[in-house]
């Protein structure tokens, strides 16, 4: 059985750009570099790769919404400014959903279609309290 997702690939024909963009914008802690694979951690026990594949050889993704990573951010109005003063493609400016949470939609270099999550503030109670 399937315990936990510890990483994430993404492959581009642009690695360099892909690289910077994940690091310099995102803000992810690069892990290693084995020339044609990079690794950032995540979270402890989670890695995203960014790397080089033999079958990708354009510079933007085909299809940009097969898969969607979103990624979680204690506030999301100043990670969508500092993200745009950067240059960053928003897709859907910062919007809160209908669960409470709030959902910001960008693209990264290879065209990718990625979002900030922000969840909800917690309640402070639980079940049966």
């Amino acid at each position: 059985m399937i315990q936990d997702i510890i990483g994430v690939n993404l492959f581009t024909a642009q690695m360099e750009r892909m690289v910077a963009f994940y690091r310099d914008v995102i803000g992810l802690s690069q892990h290693s570099d084995h020339g044609e694979l990079v690794t950032f951690d995540v979270r402890p026990g989670l890695r995203l790769n960014i790397g080089r594949h033999s079958q990708i050889w354009t510079e933007e993704s085909l299809d940009p919404f097969r898969i969607m990573l979103n990624l979680g951010v204690d506030d999301i109005q100043t990670a969508y400014a500092r993200m745009l003063e950067q240059g960053t493609e928003f897709l859907r400016p910062p919007e809160q959903e209908a669960w409470g949470g709030w959902i910001a939609t960008f693209r990264d270099p290879d065209g990718n279609t990625l979002q900030l999550m922000q969840q909800p503030p917690e309640t402070g109670t639980q079940n049966g309290d």
